[in-house]
């Protein structure tokens, strides 16, 4: 989930979020179409028709790109994927899915559809401005979504990983090679490639005179590049992490605490003194909870002494793993839940704990040994094709 996100709704099982970064292209866009395109269009309105115009407009170009975004998560849904949320922020919009395509297949179907739901839309809202008088308000307004859903359509099927056009490219390599791995490496240089045009592009529209057009561009390059090449050093991350299990970095005998224990103890004596932001809570050798100084800070200072820890903590079921999974599983269920700390446990018993921290040191420790490849459960080297459920802190598919 994007950090600075508001959840407005759900749709079909899915969180609809926006985030901040949304409202200033709602503006941009609303005030570029009531400042230039509307006024153009000779539909022979006033200057406040204009900006309702452009608000709608723009609204209405995000809801279409609400509707690219469902079309991604519904197809991911039915090919037994999980869709955590849809999120509108300034470039477009983002489907979080939980994990990766398991078969190239997969990969291409839930790709290509982004782009054919927006030609699509492309073709409606076209039908409509031939029904419509043409120099009418509506005919305006749908004349302008046809163009700009055209725009998106073409824009996407451009082979530029991680947008759908590049995805698309890396399922037919990925199928052709039967490696996602190098189809992953494949199609993140050929994204940067095209970014760097898209960046040279947008220079040459500044030095020409275009000069918001074409850092817009400049902008979306720069995005794309920097997905291109997050999306290669996730897959390095999950190369080096698959396969190692949580067992080898964990800590066997972590601190842990009991229910009846008061709330100020557990701040003055775990956390101010030892540096503990979190601890695992255990009631008759069973994972009871866990409590952190979130936990503490949602209380009054005055009750912390005379309050347990069971009373605030995060009670089951709790974000967990069990001690046969591998650190890249652990570290995707950290990000993708924005939590530090994941308790191993068997049978409800907790068996170690293993902080965000562990796999960034053990990460640390295999470039400073200049370790490639995974290691198996045993601790040797060895290369290994990573499987389908890798790449993309976890799942981020942009439109």
């Amino acid at each position: 989930m994007m950090q600075g996100s508001l959840k407005l709704g759900t749709l079909a099982g899915i969180d609809i979020r926006v985030h901040y970064t949304w409202l200033f292209a709602l503006f941009l866009i609303a005030w570029s179409l009531a400042l230039g395109y509307f006024p153009m269009s000779d539909a022979g309105l006033g200057a406040a028709t204009y900006w309702v115009l452009g608000i709608i407009a723009a609204l209405l170009l995000f809801g279409s790109v609400l509707v690219h975004e469902l079309g991604h998560s519904l197809v991911a849904t039915a090919r037994g994927m999980r869709v955590e949320n849809i999120t509108l922020f300034i470039f477009g919009g983002v489907s979080s899915i939980a994990a990766e395509a398991s078969t190239a297949r997969d990969e291409f179907l839930i790709a290509v559809v982004g782009p054919l739901i927006s030609l699509a839309l492309a073709g409606l809202f076209w039908l409509l401005g031939q029904i419509v008088p043409p120099a009418s308000a509506v005919g305006a307004v749908a004349n302008y979504l046809a163009f700009a859903n055209f725009l998106l359509g073409l824009f996407n099927i451009v082979p530029g990983f991680p947008l759908d056009g590049g995805r698309v490219f890396r399922s037919i390599v990925w199928a052709v090679t039967g490696d996602m791995s190098r189809a992953t490496r494949i199609a993140s240089y050929v994204g940067q490639g095209v970014a760097f045009v898209l960046i040279g592009w947008g220079v040459v529209n500044v030095l020409s005179g275009n000069f918001f057009g074409g850092l817009w561009t400049a902008f979306i390059g720069w995005f794309l590049n920097s997905g291109a090449e997050g999306s290669r050093q996730q897959l390095a991350v999950r190369n080096a992490l698959d396969g190692v299990p949580v067992t080898s970095v964990m800590d066997p005998t972590p601190e842990a605490i009991g229910p009846t224990l008061s709330v100020q103890d557990f701040v003055m004596e775990h956390t101010l003194r030892h540096g503990q932001r979190a601890l695992p809570v255990v009631e008759n050798g069973q994972l009871a909870g866990i409590v952190s100084i979130t936990d503490a800070k949602q209380l009054n200072h005055d009750a912390w002494a005379t309050t347990p820890v069971s009373a605030v903590m995060t009670r089951p079921p709790l974000k967990t793993l069990p001690p046969d999974a591998d650190l890249s599983a652990a570290l995707e269920l950290m990000v993708t839940n924005g939590i530090h700390q994941v308790p191993i446990e068997s049978n409800g018993v907790l068996v170690g704990m293993l902080k965000r921290s562990d796999v960034m040191r053990h990460l640390q420790l295999r470039r400073e040994l200049d370790l490639r490849g995974s290691a198996s459960p045993s601790g040797s080297v060895q290369a290994r094709r990573v499987p389908s459920t890798a790449t993309r802190p976890p799942g981020s598919r942009g439109s």
